[in-house]
């Protein structure tokens, strides 16, 4: 855990608020996107869905890239992050830790 209060936590902040909302996006594609698509006949919901997910997700690992860079995280971290974001409900479990650990 990182003591010094003078640590620049905006980064590990924006990274959990990214981390929430890929899972979000991610539970929408899954969830509701698909069964529009696929047993309502309106494909244009996974269209947009895809899409906004998509996006959130470059943003998720850009993200872990420059926290990992910054705060110097470990390589196992970084996988194990990572890997947890290809699984809807991890985002979540990650923000939680990190709140935590970084008491924000």
């Amino acid at each position: 855990m990182i003591q010094d209060n003078t640590y620049n936590l905006k980064l590990v902040k924006a990274f959990t608020t990214i981390a929430i909302l890929e899972a979000i996006s991610y539970l929408a594609l899954l969830l509701i996107a698909m069964p529009l698509k696929y047993f309502m006949d309106i494909p244009e919901a996974v269209k947009y869905t895809g899409w906004a997910h998509g996006r959130l997700f470059v943003l998720y690992v850009t993200m872990l890239m420059a926290c990992w860079i910054t705060y110097r995280w470990r390589f196992l971290r970084v996988v194990t992050f990572f890997v947890g974001s290809l699984l809807p409900i991890v985002p979540f479990i990650i923000e939680k830790r990190l709140k935590k650990e970084y008491n924000l």
